[in-house]
């Protein structure tokens, strides 16, 4: 019968307080095993595990969800993550160490909420606060007197539209899920990863503090000049006066933020207000101006402006009761002594005084519309008006240009104006609705504040005199700000206003600096910066908040605002780049997870912003932008090396996914050409019972063959069923990843889990890789003690394995005795890398000692080929002819032809191939009972021994006759086996043909010879041959003589080698001789040290064309 559910509206009611007091009584009384858990270990983990508990009451959840109880613990119902939905909180940087100081000593304090504030109070209020200051006060005046009006629209023009198009992005980015506090440091991190995340989280640091500097210079600027006389002053030179009382301002400051962030915000309405009544009194100055100009003069020498302050009245003399007297001014240009006359300039041009301001409509705006840049030094003139000059008339009161300028200058010195637009997203964790305030509280701030820009450059070129925007400092106004000439009712309103404002908008960048570097410092990804990470118990960044000053007092001592502001011109607009960067990518590779609320953005929009910023930043200062990005880019180098490992789901990622899945598109389109052809290794790992790596050197061998280009995918096979063995596969991975960490191996880890090893191999050799990306080529390992071992399977794997890589037209590599291979540390002095070219495999015997000499292990080992000829070969062309096949390959390497005559099977060869079968026999009856395999393996032991004696002892034994000790065998044939490889190793030691008889070419003379030579010893052999020989299969006993002869030629010449290559025979097509190929190869190798059995795939792999 089924179940009938019925749909009821939820209320509030005791119920669900209750049961919010439990979960909050739960969430309460978790203690330190719980914070220490998986949500504290990884960031990217610790962002959703909060959403995603397994805290539940099965009294909630009653009977009626029994179907679904098992999942509970990993996946929450979806009333619980509503429930987790709706009272998640967006808490202020701070209280989680308060949080965490209550677990630590125990002390239940009370819970600290953060204040929810709109997007009014929360967001364009404090954009405006810092957006708006030091520099609309202090040098827009001058921005438009030196470039003119148009030029100065340009500039603010593309300053806003550099701030407006970024906010446009950091609007979209803040909208695309819920931001924690950290602000735009965490909004740019997790959408480029740690390592841009780390370069920008450095530059917005950088550029918050040096704005620090320049409004404590801006502060001081204020005090210095206009509100206390300069003569009150220590130095002379007013930038050591700068130095000297910003440091003592910069101390003040950082006690206040020290004390806490709470005065801060208690003063920041108070800043804010006389920002606001600043700007009001200078538009109320605007519209006075229309009824009558202000009382404010200037003094003109001529065309010259003239330091007003030195002086009283704007004259040459003065008449008082009918006494015509000289004034101040003309003390300045002439002397009493009569040896020393006038200044001639001052002789010859008259004095002229004109309004410092005029009115909005009197229709002189034409006069600033063009610019007039000057060098350093060149006094400010009025050019409407003319003038007698001289040469030397450059000395007396005038009023000079203390920096040279121009166009970027400008844009340099004006672009901190409209930074601050993140000062919203910094407050993240105190917005009420972050996602609905910071898009439009940042967007109408950088609206109102580029409005207020462009009016205040129309009205400042409309109603104050060219000369006296020009004048930076109000020498020409008796030592007035410029701006407050146009001020109603007072100048000191503007002075004062300012004053308050540089100092506000400096506790600011003090408060938010440190805080910064803390969530920097706590994400771990730059290690050297980690201690900055602690605090005080309450949450500020003490640490932070110190280095913070310092850097502050580096700025300071450059002591001048107009050095500074270009400077943190450069870590903004590199941080405003990757914000563009930031929305442009994730807009370009649609991931699933990007959805902002915020709907009106482009991805050219924010293309258009990152390179308005790369440009501002070259225009502003080349040499500064450029010291910037390679600073950048050590630090993005230096995280990339050194830092934590992080994965916050970062839009570069999505790029390089991207880009993977294009290329490998490309890859899978066309085929590789022989030049691009590089070994792709599918590497065969064998793991011990505690799943473990058993051979390391493996590894090692892999990282010096490939040097860290190409493909590289490790693997492993563990047998069993997925389902039971799944936690072993996972541990089995990471011990691996581990080994390939520690041998410093870049590559791809990959572990199956199968009902047996050759099923998964053979997996693993057919699916491997993806698309283009696939392996070319398998490396493994010789099964060691195949021989001892009681299963058959290791050997029976080894041969299918090759018998695979073959039909999957793969190359193979097997390396014998790997564990006496070198590690990656190991360097060879001296030696050989020695490669026996048996038959064509596509080159790639000779590329492999190529690619292996790129390593520092063996690049000082020489490179020697050997190839083998027959009796129908030419030996000395055959040199010549490899000699100049590796000239076009541009190898270097030394080329030797060994012959092999085709001389008659030796009585070695023959009781090789008897005891190999007689061991394959034994192997057929493996499967008899314990007691029956003795007794089989004690018959073939005593026939193999009769056989032995069958020939008479008065008989003289011919040099070649073989002696075969007896052999006493206890428990596996295998020690019959042993045993005779030994003795006939010692007898094959003592006929070992000599170096005489090893002829360079044959010809048909020295073939006949070299038989006749051969007939006598030959006959002893066949005086040997005994009957059970004649049952030996021919083809098996062919081949043990081309492995003992091959294995004779190689011991003689290579046996001091490093490293031997061979060409790896092929295994028989039927399966029946499997257990002879394995003896083979085993006699083909004897005697060797290193040695690496080599497969061609097929296919050439090496060219003589470029």
């Amino acid at each position: 019968m089924p179940t009938a559910f019925t749909v009821v509206p939820v209320e509030d009611s005791p119920l669900s307080e209750t049961h919010d007091e439990q979960i909050q009584n739960e969430e309460g009384r978790e203690g330190p095993d719980t914070a220490a858990g998986p949500c504290s270990d990884d960031e990217a983990y610790r962002e959703t595990c909060s959403l995603i508990s397994t805290d539940r009451d099965e009294s909630l959840y009653g009977k009626n969800m029994a179907l679904y109880e098992e999942e509970m613990d990993s996946t929450p119902m979806v009333s619980s993550l509503l429930n987790k939905l709706a009272n998640y909180t967006n808490i202020t940087q701070g209280v989680i160490e308060h949080e965490e100081a209550d677990r630590e000593d125990g002390i239940k304090r009370v819970t600290v909420n953060g204040p929810q504030m709109g997007t009014f109070i929360g967001v364009y209020l404090p954009c405006m606060q810092n957006i708006l200051g030091v520099i609309l006060f202090l040098r827009l005046t001058w921005i438009v007197g030196t470039a003119g009006i148009l030029q100065s629209l340009a500039i603010v023009f593309m300053c806003c539209a550099c701030t407006m198009l970024t906010a446009i992005s950091m609007s979209a980015i803040a909208t695309n899920g819920v931001v924690p506090a950290g602000g735009s440091y965490y909004m740019i991190s997790r959408t480029l990863g740690p390592e841009f995340g780390g370069v920008v989280g450095l530059c917005f640091y950088l550029g918050t503090t040096f704005a620090g500097s320049m409004y404590v210079l801006g502060t001081m600027e204020i005090l210095l000049r206009y509100i206390i006389s300069p003569d009150y002053t220590v130095f002379q030179a007013m930038e050591n006066n700068m130095r000297l009382y910003g440091t003592g301002c910069l101390i003040v400051l950082s006690l206040v933020v020290f004390l806490g962030v709470k005065y801060v915000n208690k003063l920041a309405l108070v800043f804010l207000s006389c920002v606001i009544l600043s700007i009001m009194a200078v538009y109320a100055g605007v519209i006075q101006t229309t009824i009558k100009t202000t009382d404010f003069k200037i003094c003109l020498l001529g065309n010259r402006t003239l330091q007003s302050y030195k002086f009283d009245k704007c004259a040459k003399t003065e008449t008082i009761d009918n006494v015509t007297t000289n004034t101040q001014l003309w003390g300045l240009f002439c002397n009493d002594s009569l040896e020393i006359p006038c200044d001639e300039y001052f002789t010859n041009n008259n004095v002229t005084e004109i309004n410092a301001t005029r009115s909005l409509f009197s229709g002189d705006i034409s006069d600033n519309l063009w610019g007039q840049y000057n060098t350093k030094g060149v006094i400010v003139e009025k050019e409407e008006l003319s003038s007698v000059s001289n040469s030397d008339g450059s000395s007396g009161p005038y009023v000079l240009n203390d920096i040279a300028t121009c166009f970027t200058i400008l844009v340099g010195i004006f672009f901190p104006s409209v930074t601050g637009i993140m000062a919203g997203s910094n407050r993240s964790g105190n917005l009420k609705d972050p996602k609905r305030s910071i898009p439009t509280g940042t967007i109408m701030a950088v609206v109102t504040t580029s409005i207020i820009y462009i009016s205040c450059v129309v009205l400042f070129g409309a109603c104050i005199e060219g000369v006296a925007l020009r004048d930076k400092f109000g020498e020409s106004v008796n030592r007035t700000l410029i701006v407050g000439t146009l001020a109603w009712p007072s100048p000191w309103l503007i002075v004062i206003g300012s004053f308050f404002s540089c100092c506000g908008a400096g506790l600011q960048s003090l408060t938010s600096a440190p805080r910064i570097l803390q969530a920097l410092a706590r994400d771990s990804i730059i290690p050297f910066l980690q201690v900055f990470g602690h605090g005080k118990s309450n949450g500020e960044p003490t640490w932070a908040l110190l280095l913070t000053g310092a850097i502050c007092e580096f700025g300071i001592l450059l002591g001048s605002l107009d050095v500074v502001a270009p400077i943190l011109s450069m870590f903004f607009l590199m941080c405003y780049l990757f914000v563009n960067l930031a929305c442009a990518v994730q807009t370009l590779l649609r991931t699933p997870n990007w959805r902002p609320r915020f709907k009106f953005y482009h991805w050219f929009l924010s293309f258009l912003g990152m390179s308005l910023s790369l440009s501002l930043m070259f225009v502003s200062s080349w040499y500064y932008a450029l010291i910037v990005i390679v600073v950048s880019g050590f630090i993005y180098k230096y995280i990339e090396y050194r830092g934590a490992e992080k994965e916050w789901g970062d839009g570069l990622r999505g790029l390089s996914l991207n880009a993977a899945h294009y290329s490998l598109i490309k890859l899978e389109e066309t085929q590789l050409h022989t030049k691009n052809w590089r070994p792709q290794l599918l590497v065969f790992l064998k793991l011990d019972s505690d799943l473990e790596v058993k051979h390391s050197r493996l590894l090692s061998f892999t990282t010096q063959l490939k040097a860290g280009r190409g493909l590289t995918i490790v693997c492993s096979v563990l047998e069993g069923t997925y389902m039971a063995r799944t936690a072993d596969a996972k541990t089995s991975e990471q011990n691996i990843k581990a080994a390939m960490a520690k041998e410093k191996m870049k590559g791809f880890c990959h572990v199956v889990v199968s009902s047996n090893q050759r099923d998964g191999f053979s997996q693993l050799i057919q699916s491997a890789g993806l698309g283009g990306m696939k392996h070319n080529a398998v490396m493994m390992s010789w099964p060691t003690n195949w021989k001892q071992a009681e299963s058959s399977l290791s050997w029976r794997n080894f041969i299918e394995t090759i018998r695979e890589t073959t039909a999957a037209q793969q190359a193979l590599l097997v390396a014998k005795n790997i564990d006496s291979f070198p590690t990656n540390q190991d360097r060879f002095a001296e030696g050989t890398i020695d490669v026996w070219w048996i038959v064509h495999d596509g080159g790639l015997l000779i590329l492999l000692p190529f690619l292996l000499r790129q390593h520092k292990v063996w690049k000082k080992c020489r490179m020697r080929i050997f190839t083998v000829a027959q009796m129908d070969d030419n030996s000395i062309q055959m040199k010549k002819d490899l000699q100049m096949f590796l000239y076009h390959l541009r190898l270097d390497a030394k080329v030797e032809v060994v012959e092999m005559h085709a001389g008659d099977i030796s009585a070695f060869t023959y009781e090789k191939t008897l005891v190999m079968e007689q061991r394959s026999q034994m192997l057929k009856h493996m499967q008899l009972s314990r007691t029956e395999r003795e007794r089989e393996i004690q018959s073939i032991t005593d026939e193999s021994r009769n056989s032995i004696r069958r020939k008479p002892c008065g008989e003289k034994p011919s040099p070649n006759v073989l002696k075969v000790p007896t052999i006493v065998l206890e428990k596996e044939a295998q020690l019959i086996h042993d045993r005779n490889t030994k003795s006939h190793a010692i007898l094959n030691d003592k006929v070992t043909p000599t170096s005489d008889r090893v002829q360079m070419t044959w010809t048909k003379e020295k073939l006949l010879s070299e038989r006749n030579r051969h007939r006598e010893p030959n006959m002893a052999v066949r005086d040997l041959f005994r009957p059970e020989w004649e049952n030996l299969n021919q083809a098996n006993v062919r081949r043990m003589h081309t492995a003992v002869k091959l294995n004779e030629v190689v011991v003689n010449k290579s046996q001091g080698a490093q490293l031997v290559l061979l060409n790896m025979p092929g295994p028989p097509k039927s399966k029946d001789g499997d257990e002879n190929y394995m003896e083979f190869l085993e006699v083909l190798t004897e005697g060797l040290n290193r040695v690496l059995l080599v497969r061609g795939g097929g296919r050439e792999v090496i060219t003589i064309y470029s």
